[in-house]
């Protein structure tokens, strides 16, 4: 809120967020806990507070740093090859004792090699 030059105050919360919601009004009281954190605004509500407030909704819900984390492991997961998100779908087609059997070979060439391979680029 303070990001966006509005108070931190819970009557001007309430005041700001009854004038863009259409549903019936908030309390001060209802307020008041959303910003001491012991409420979570339901999902209608925390669409107005975002869009009023110019954030997404996840990062009211989940915080900054949450939805921060998301993105980075997004952009990991993007930067897969072709043979490399092919190999995880076979994986995951394994059943469980097979699967954990692959991870077990993983995990002792992650251990023997270390930081090693990871300088290298995927072949």
């Amino acid at each position: 809120m303070q990001a966006q030059g509005v108070p931190l105050r819970p009557s001007v919360l309430e005041r700001e967020f009854n004038r863009r919601y259409w549903g019936r009004p908030i309390s001060l009281q209802a307020v008041r806990r959303w910003l001491r954190g012991e409420a979570i605004p339901a999902q209608d509500k925390l669409q107005v507070l975002a869009e009023w407030l110019k954030v997404e909704p996840q990062v009211l819900r989940f915080g900054e740093d949450a939805v921060r984390s998301v993105r980075a492991a997004q952009e990991r997961w993007a930067q897969l090859s072709y043979s490399e998100r092919a190999s995880l779908d076979a994986f995951l087609c394994l059943p469980p004792e097979q699967r954990r059997i692959v991870q077990k070979v993983i995990e002792a060439f992650a251990a023997a090699y270390g930081d090693k391979g990871a300088a290298e680029p995927p072949r």
